[in-house]
Formats: structure tokens, sequence, C-alpha cells
């Protein structure tokens, strides 16, 4: 039998706040491994002129509100902030849930926000690469107590202390982003668990990419947890509510083109969708799980999908 964990990725866009709560709290009663959202200031999934809640406050909350669940940013933009604050806000989540954070981190890619917001967003993503691979000894070695420095070309810093340290003897990492010449480098140096996306074939290549990585810099790969987002997920009996109720989701974040190939339909459609994944070493499944988090394919994903998933 497969050991497969589940994820919930609340969409913190087009939203009340007591319902992206509460979405949250439901994923920790489900059963649910990780609980995530975006680290967005507008919305990224169709209007961006809408209401969305900042993430990191986000996740605190939830984290207050839950015992067990592990929490996170899918994932962090390294361009909002100071990689050593970033490391410390880390740090201080892992004591607030009592030692159930992860540091999810990646280079960023929406430009109308930064614009928006007067964030930096650097000449290009060749750059904000540069940046994160800048930014990831630093907050590895803030994380692990080293008092690190940096005098990089866009990071400074001067032994910096991190204390109280992380509840957590090794508070993980996790780096989107499937970029098969620097991020996936990054993975392979920095990274506790990656995340991608795509068709099996896509992250099939991917994970050779990242297996030569790993071998070039002398990381045993086995140590480096694969997680993947694998799209909205809608359950239903008749697969033709699935579908509407995917397209009643979007239609409600204004979106104007519906996402293509999702997990939505019967249970056993979803498996079938799924198992190739899974196949590929990819166990860590992330569910996208936007307003108003329909509670009936978030239960049937974790009781009935999961076990399937774990009979392999």
């Amino acid at each position: 039998m497969t050991d497969i964990k589940i994820g919930a990725l609340c969409w913190n866009q087009y939203s009340d706040f007591k319902s992206l709560f509460d979405a949250g709290l439901r994923a920790e009663r489900l059963g649910y491994d990780t609980l995530w959202t975006w680290d967005h200031v507008y919305p990224i999934v169709g209007d961006s002129n809408g209401p969305n809640y900042e993430g990191w406050l986000t996740i605190t909350a939830w984290a207050t509100a839950t015992e067990r669940i592990r929490v996170g940013l899918m994932v962090g933009a390294n361009t909002f902030r100071a990689p050593t604050l970033t490391a410390k806000m880390a740090t201080t989540l892992d004591h607030i849930s009592s030692g159930r954070a992860i540091l999810g981190i990646g280079g960023a890619w929406f430009e109308e926000e930064h614009e928006a917001f007067g964030l930096d967003f650097g000449s290009g993503f060749p750059e904000r690469l540069r940046w994160l691979g800048e930014a990831l000894p630093l907050m590895r070695g803030m994380l692990d107590g080293t008092e690190p420095s940096a005098a990089g070309d866009h990071y400074r810093a001067k032994n910096v202390r991190n204390l109280p340290a992380p509840v957590q003897a090794h508070l993980p990492i996790c780096i989107g982003g499937g970029g098969e010449q620097v991020t996936l480098k990054l993975v392979a140096k920095y990274g506790d668990m990656n995340n991608i996306g795509g068709t099996p074939d896509e992250m099939a290549h991917k994970e050779e990419v990242l297996l030569r990585h790993c071998e070039t810099v002398g990381r045993d790969p086995a140590t480096i947890e694969r997680t993947t987002g694998i799209g909205t997920v809608f359950i239903r009996d008749d697969p033709k509510e699935a579908q509407r109720l995917f397209e009643a989701a979007f239609a409600r974040n204004r979106v104007a083109r519906l996402w293509a190939d999702q997990p939505v339909g019967t249970v056993e459609q979803v498996v079938e969708k799924l198992a190739p994944k899974v196949r590929l070493g990819y166990r860590h499944l992330i569910a996208g799980v936007p307003a108003d988090y329909d509670e009936e394919s978030m239960t049937r994903f974790a009781t009935e999908v999961k076990p399937l998933l774990e009979q392999l």
C-alpha cells in the first residue's frame, strides 16, 4: 500500500474571510495533511479587481485554530519580503502552530500586483531567480541557527540571529516551480519539498531533470518530498453535476476561460486522473479549493479518493 498525503489549497480570493477560515478548519477535521493558501495581494485567477486576503495572516489564523494539520504558503513570493524577515516569520509561525510550519517560497511572477503595491519585480524572471538563489541559503541558515551573513547583489545580512529557534529541528522549505535550469537546481540544493504541476508526461520530464541536479550536487533525491498541485477537485456521483459545480466556482471568481484537464467527475474518474502522478512518486497531492469551498468534494477527496490511491 502506498502512503498518500493530501493537501488543501484554499483560494484566498473572491470569498469572505469566515468561509475561507472555516474551509481550513474543515480540512483539519477531514484528515488533510497540509493546508495552504496563496501569497498574493490581488486575485490571480479570473478578474484581478476583486477581494483577496493576505496569505501569511491567513495561515497564522489557521495555525491558532488547528492542532494537527501542517500550514504553509503555496508558495511565498520571495520578492515581497526580505528573506531574513521571511525566515523569522516562518519561525514564529512554527511556535504558534507548535511545530507545524512549512516555509513555501518561489520566485514570484504576477507583475500587476508588484506594480500596484510598489514591490520590486526586477528586470525579469532570470533576475528574480537570482534573488531566490541568494535568499535560500540565508533562510536555511537562519532556520538552522547558523547565524548566516550575506553580501550579495540583492540581499545583505550580518551574522543574523534567529532566536528562539524553530520548534522543528529542521523546518522544511518547499520550493515551488519547475524551471529546469535554475529552480529545480535550487530544489536539489536547498529544498525539503518541491511543488510542480502539469501532465504526467511533463512531470516525468521534470523529475528526470531534478534527479540529474541531485546527482550533480550530491543530494539524495529521497530526502526531497515530491508534491504536486492537482488542480481543482469537484466530486459527485453524476459527472455532469460535478462539472456544473466546477463551472459555477470559476464563474464566482470571474474566470473567462475554464481550466482544462481538471480532476472533476466521479470518484473513479478522479482516481484515474491522479493515478499516473502517484506512480511517478508524487504522493503529496494538493487540491485547489476555490470559494465556496465545496464540502462534499473536500470530504470525498479525503475519504474516498485517497484510500483508492493508496491501494495502487
